[in-house]
């Protein structure tokens, strides 16, 4: 009889207890969850708003997102709802009612608890993006095309900057506003004029305008513009695209060399990983061992940025001289190296120039095409490159070299690489067009203000005694360059791309001049630390030189 009582009340504990589990759900799901205390305190003209699940959905894009069960400023016709959470969507080309929040901001958009919905809990491929890198996202579907390297957009920015124009114009949030002085009004903004576009003859409507009007703000804001000038600002306003800080970020890249080793979208080199969907990395698959902070993504870039081989053992990036400004903007382009499969009426315009109509994301100028393929290694100068415990890059800006080597050395060896060297051959597949290696030669040649040298000499017109020529080849050139020209701490004259494309007179007078900033010395002149040849010696080190080469 007593074990029965017992059972009783055993069964009476437990169905009180989960009656108790039943309510405690029931209260935290209806009451105490975190989207509904927000929505409690939401205002809309006054008035509370109601408390429901709010979702944004878009079947096309296959979007579904609750975000708005929280950011309820953010949902369609409650943009102006006030409270905690509560700031209206800036305003950007597209819809965010339209297109969710997750297509650009990343994070779980099913899910209703905030740390599930940012997706900084476990196993969470495709976190939120953090707040200072927002305009990554842009990159999941649109590619700018035509960014230039970042010394040409601060130049173009400064022309812009000099002449005022932020004066009448507001752009990304900055000017358009009147002066205490009279100066300035409200005109267009120019935040997206590389999108909607603007009028041909701005200038001579400019022009007119102001001397129609002689009131103080075109007389006082606005004054003719030189033709060098009004191209600069033309340019830089083809790049306003409403996304400022992923623009500048992709002109850091275009000046960083990157694409000499990774490849984005079919261009650039293969000795580094694929980077064309390095944004969705997945942060659970990464190792943050050695990284110090956040277990973010974007914490992860930044620091693989600025110490790869500290983050990645045996990593073959070396350690670059960026400064802080130049990491963010890496970090920045890196995370946004994402894509999404969308249907052709939602694909931008930019994109589908890029991916359907084979143009680049960078300018085609000499100096971006030099900056995105070649700086990695010789610089963003061209003056070389030494980084710790990697192979010294030459100095391809030189202008003793550039004296003497003519534009077919140049282009051949960009064309064909050097084999058995760090330089490979760029080509058609890696993105590398005949007329980019033109400009990147013009460009050389321009920042070195040294001109083609000219010689009506044959190509090979050297006649000295090859015997004579190792006997001093050994005595005063091995040092560097290997007993047998495989190059140790100076160029492979071995290279078969070299010993093709190079002239009898380039050997001759590089061993005559010598090179300035390097350790080859001139050899024809005087001097304590090392023997003097005369020009019969210098012929006959070439001749020597020559027998490993393929002979015409």
């Amino acid at each position: 009889m007593a074990s029965l009582d017992r059972n009783k009340w055993l069964l009476l504990a437990s169905s009180v207890g989960v009656l108790v589990l039943l309510v405690v759900a029931a209260v935290r799901e209806n009451v105490l969850l975190e989207w509904r205390q927000v929505q409690a305190e939401v205002r809309l003209d006054g008035q509370p708003v109601p408390v429901h699940l709010r979702q944004v959905v878009n079947q096309t894009l296959g979007v579904a997102d609750r975000c708005v069960s929280c950011h309820v400023s953010m949902a369609p016709g409650e943009q102006n709802a006030t409270g905690p959470a509560q700031r209206s969507h800036p305003n950007v080309v597209h819809d965010p009612a339209d297109f969710g929040c997750t297509a650009c901001h990343g994070g779980q958009g099913r899910a209703t608890l905030k740390d599930d919905a940012h997706g900084t809990v476990h196993f969470w491929p495709e976190p939120m993006l953090p707040v200072r890198s927002t305009e990554a996202g842009c990159g999941t579907c649109h590619a700018t095309a035509g960014i230039p390297r970042r010394e040409v957009l601060d130049g173009w920015s400064a022309t812009f900057e000099r002449l005022d124009c932020r004066a009448c114009h507001r752009m990304d949030g900055r000017g358009g506003t009147i002066r205490p002085d009279g100066g300035g009004m409200e005109g267009p903004d120019l935040t997206r004029v590389g999108l909607t576009g603007y009028r041909a003859d701005w200038h001579d409507a400019h022009i007119t305008r102001a001397a129609a009007d002689t009131a103080a703000p075109w007389r006082t804001s606005w004054r003719s513009v030189s033709e060098a000038d009004r191209a600069d600002v033309e340019r830089f306003l083809a790049t306003r695209v409403a996304m400022p800080s992923l623009v500048s970020a992709k002109s850091t890249f275009f000046a960083s060399g990157c694409l000499g080793c990774h490849k984005v979208s079919g261009v650039g080199g293969d000795d580094g990983p694929d980077l064309t969907r390095a944004g969705e990395k997945d942060p659970g698959r990464a190792d943050f061992a050695a990284v110090a902070g956040d277990r973010t993504l974007d914490n992860w870039f930044d620091q693989h940025t600025r110490t790869p081989t500290s983050v990645v053992v045996g990593s073959q990036m070396p350690a670059l001289r960026l400064t802080d400004r130049e990491v963010d903007d890496l970090t920045l382009f890196t995370l946004s190296l994402r894509r999404r499969d969308v249907p052709g009426s939602y694909l931008p315009r930019d994109r589908m120039r890029v991916s359907r109509f084979a143009e680049r994301e960078f300018a085609s100028d000499g100096a971006t095409v030099f900056g995105a393929f070649c700086a990695g290694c010789h610089g963003r100068d061209g003056l070389g490159l030494r980084a710790a415990g990697v192979a010294t890059f030459p100095s391809v800006a030189n202008p003793d070299f550039l004296a003497v080597a003519p534009d077919a050395l140049l282009s051949e060896t960009i064309r064909r690489g050097r084999p058995g060297r760090r330089m490979r051959a760029w080509s058609d597949d890696t993105g590398v067009r005949a007329a980019d290696i033109a400009a990147i030669v013009a460009y050389l040649r321009t920042a070195a203000a040294t001109p083609a040298p000219i010689d009506s000499k044959p190509a090979r017109w050297v006649q000295g005694d090859p015997a004579e020529g190792g006997r001093l080849f050994e005595r005063t050139c091995a040092g560097c360059h290997g007993p047998k020209g495989e190059g140790l701490d100076a160029p492979a004259l071995n290279n078969p791309v070299l010993q093709a494309a190079a002239t009898d007179t380039f050997f001759v007078e590089t061993i005559a001049r010598g090179r300035r900033g390097t350790g080859m010395v001139g050899f024809a002149e005087s001097s304590p630390i090392h023997p003097t040849l005369t020009r019969a010696d210098i012929e006959s080190i070439v001749s020597f030189i020559r027998t490993w080469g393929v002979q015409p």
